[in-house]
């Protein structure tokens, strides 16, 4: 293992476009911008197809779309040549699920709690409804399940070389349970009986095969004796079933025709009966997708179906997942990890310091570099007993960015945002009411899961059996919607006094702005810091500590989807600001704060990464630096705002009877184009980049159209809007316009940008630089973010760089 502290980062995102042969080919390049180490994307085996290799299928091997071991071999050795070392993003709390790839997944979909991988997902296998219990809810149907099944969309599958079925639904693969295989031929008996006589030995072996199936284990039976047993047979009895069908030709034609008279047929919808209880009898239920929001039960990242959440927590899942990671790294070809979503983990301290043991030998405390992606509140500090070495950025983003903004003159912007939009609301009522709204709709389930759990703790207690349910969960929304920070990080070894006081508040701000009965929420209050449990038993306090621990995995992605994902999209006053990391409260920092936060960094995390842009801003540096001048400039803002506004009337048009764009995203478009516009820019890419933009941030925003009920005919419209506004630069008047304002703002804002640059590169921490922002970088959010970079051009300007005379500088600082 090799054991080094970065000088600066590269971030690399690698896909099938940019493989590891394409990173070795610019290391030189790299070397010479005086890079350190690069910082690469996931490189572990994803989802085929994936740009972004957080999708993970298989931890055990390196992503095949990305290169071979060979080739990534060479990428180290050419990194090893120049000096330079290797981070790699490692991806611990979810895994990607569905298609057919997936091992562990399939496992589970087969044998259900007796699958030797049930215990990695976090699966919830007692939910409420009965007919639920020991099963998984499967939401990846395109339409209601009844409509998909006659239409034949699902279709079971003969696997005749292993004697396997399953049913397919298009790239998604359900293995069928083999305790239920005499299910698929019991209602087609009557057809064996025409190929085979009674006393035929194929059919006698064929008929005792089908019993041994049926007496295999049951799926609820999950001792260790049971599933033994289940998965020895099992497997026997498909070995057996595989080689009967390949040495019985009636047996073969019988098994064939019984899997094509279950498949039904189209126009007759008693013809899927037989499939339907087959798939009524599995450890998974399919479903429309648009179910996932009510009754999902197995905790996934975010509100994303296919990416279902891993029990880091428990050893034999760590030692999967880390193990082919941990030999790369005592191989030396792995110097540092980056952990994505580290908030998502049951119990992150505890992660980090199994992360670090592992690497331990010389008693060195943090062998192994690690940063990690946690999101800071700006009043909040990284645990310092996290053995970690800082985290990725985000809240150096947010700091220089605020710093390029005007503080004074917050006042003046506000005033001229309200104007414009009518939006007088702040921004906290904003994200309060943007929490409640993801709470009901994509991530209500993982809400009803927390309200079953407290109410089962609540019936335990004389005091508190008269809670109901739903107060309870009222209790619970309420509680998250008040969150100051991402989560608590309560734990086994107690509640440190920063999380005490952080539940304390949002329950006093949640009873004040509740109808809910008081003492629901002093019940809340005393299950999540454990008060509630002195004196009682202690499976009644593991209880509590459990629900705490869940309680603190949905907090985070509640904010991350109701803050970064809607209000942030739903208050645009100055989106340079609207960043993940940032608080929106704040509004400018001084000279004297920047350098508070500096020594701070220098003293308790002198390692840690410092960014300005990654693969999830919502805007690039250079971008957000031209954006920050509106602040210095708000008079000029308002001036040119009310020009456009009239010149572009006539381009909006009426959508259920309101304004598209609405103003608020009529706002929001003027600013991005603040960010990202240059004369020189050919206009039809312009208006495509532009268009796939607003789309996206409107169906974030979640007001006209969304991502669960897009708007087709309100979408349309500010695509037109967008159009219009960009389309024949030559006789455009708004682009006229515009564009002497855009002079302007360009000049200042390329002063920010080269200002943030030089912070970024001399403060204490390690400047991480996005792939491609060491030039001039105007992009949105991604996909636009991660568009190819042309590395020739970038070498062919640094050697002209190179080749500039500089003024020789004197040991001396005075020389400066």
């Amino acid at each position: 293992m090799r054991r080094s502290i970065p000088r600066a980062t590269y971030r690399l995102q690698l896909n099938r476009e940019f493989t590891f042969e394409h990173a070795a080919r610019i290391v030189p390049y790299l070397a010479r911008l005086g890079v350190s180490h690069v910082y690469a994307s996931p490189i572990l085996k994803a989802r085929p197809g994936s740009m972004h290799g957080y999708d993970v299928t298989d931890h055990t091997q390196l992503n095949p779309e990305l290169g071979t071991r060979a080739t990534f071999d060479a990428f180290v050795d050419a990194l090893h040549a120049h000096g330079m070392g290797l981070i790699v993003d490692i991806v611990p709390n979810h895994l990607g699920v569905m298609g057919d790839d997936n091992v562990w997944w399939l496992d589970v979909l087969e044998n259900g709690p007796a699958g030797r991988y049930s215990a990695y997902f976090d699966v919830d296998w007692r939910p409420l409804r009965p007919s639920m219990r020991d099963r998984i809810l499967v939401p990846i149907l395109g339409e209601p399940y009844g409509s998909v099944l006659e239409k034949g969309e699902l279709r079971l599958e003969l696997d005749a070389a292993n004697g396997s079925f399953a049913v397919r639904y298009y790239e998604h693969l359900f293995p069928i349970d083999p305790r239920e295989y005499p299910r698929i031929f019991a209602p087609f008996a009557a057809m064996l009986d025409e190929r085979l006589a009674v006393d035929a030995p194929d059919r006698g072996d064929f008929e005792s095969l089908m019993t041994a199936f049926g007496h295999l284990p049951a799926r609820h039976e999950t001792s260790e004796e049971a599933v033994t047993i289940r998965y020895r047979d099992k497997e026997a009895h498909k070995r057996r079933l595989a080689r009967l069908i390949e040495r019985s030709a009636p047996i073969a034609e019988y098994v064939q025709e019984t899997v094509a008279r279950l498949n039904g047929t189209v126009g007759q919808p008693e013809s899927f009966d037989a499939l339907d209880s087959l798939l009524e009898a599995q450890a998974y239920r399919l479903a429309y997708w648009r179910v996932a929001v009510d009754e999902i039960n197995y905790r996934r990242f975010f509100d994303v179906n296919d990416l279902a959440a891993l029990r880091m927590n428990e050893q034999a899942v760590f030692e999967s997942t880390h193990a082919f990671i941990f030999e790369l790294i005592e191989q030396g070809k792995i110097d540092g990890l980056r952990i994505d979503h580290s908030d998502g983990l049951y119990d992150p301290k505890a992660y980090f310091e199994r992360l670090q043991q592992r690497f331990a030998a010389g008693g060195e405390e943090k062998p192994l570099y690690v940063v990690t992606e946690k999101i800071l509140a700006g009043h909040e500090n990284l645990p310092e007993t996290w053995l970690v070495h800082g985290t990725t950025g985000y809240d150096f983003t947010a700091l220089v960015t605020n710093w390029l903004v005007c503080g004074e003159e917050e006042r003046r912007v506000t005033r001229r945002y309200r104007q414009f939009t009518g939006n007088t609301q702040g921004f906290e009522e904003i994200a309060y009411r943007s929490k409640k709204l993801v709470m009901s709709a994509s991530l209500a389930a993982e809400v009803e899961v927390l309200a079953t759990q407290l109410d089962r703790i609540a019936q335990l207690d004389r005091h508190t059996s008269d809670f109901t349910r739903a107060a309870l969960r009222d209790a619970i929304v309420e509680v998250i919607a008040c969150f100051p920070v991402y989560r608590t990080y309560i734990s086994h070894e107690g509640v440190r006094e920063d999380d005490r006081y952080i539940v304390n508040w949002a329950v006093n701000i949640a009873r004040k702005r509740s109808i809910t009965e008081p003492s629901v929420f002093d019940f809340l209050c005393g299950v999540l810091l454990g008060d509630a449990g002195h004196g009682k038993p202690e499976s009644q306090r593991r209880a509590m500590l459990e629900f705490a621990m869940k309680f603190q995995q949905v907090t985070s992605p509640v904010t991350a989807k109701g803050v970064e994902d809607t209000a942030f999209y739903r208050y645009n006053r100055l989106i340079c600001l609207n960043e993940v990391g940032n608080e929106l409260r704040r509004f400018g920092v001084t000279s004297t704060a920047l350098h508070q936060a500096n020594l701070e960094r220098a003293k308790s995390w002198p390692h840690a990464m410092l960014a300005t842009s990654t693969h999830d801003t919502k805007r690039s540096e250079d971008a957000r630096a031209r954006i920050a001048v509106i602040s210095e400039l708000p008079e000029l803002w308002a001036l040119h705002l009310s020009r456009w506004t009239k010149l572009n009337r006539s381009k909006r048009r009426q959508v259920d009877r309101l304004s598209a764009p609405n103003r608020d995203d009529e706002y929001l478009i003027y600013q991005a184009l603040t960010g990202i516009w240059t004369p020189t820019q050919d206009s039809a890419r312009l208006i495509e980049r532009m268009q796939a933009y607003v789309i996206k941030a409107s169906r974030e925003a979640k007001r006209s159209t969304s991502w669960l009920n897009p708007n087709e005919e309100y979408e349309k419209a500010l695509c037109d809007f967008v159009a219009q506004l960009l389309d024949n630069p030559e006789r455009n008047a708004f682009l006229h316009d515009f564009a002497s304002f855009e002079e302007t703002i360009a000049f200042f804002g390329g002063i920010n940008s080269l200002v943030q640059t030089a912070l970024k590169l001399t403060v204490p921490g390690v400047p991480d630089i996005y792939q491609g922002t060491e030039r001039s970088a105007l992009t949105l959010v991604d996909p636009d973010n991660r568009r190819p970079v042309d590395y020739e051009a970038a070498a062919q300007l640094l050697s002209a760089v190179e080749q500039t005379d500089r003024p020789k500088v004197d040991d001396d600082i005075d020389a400066l």
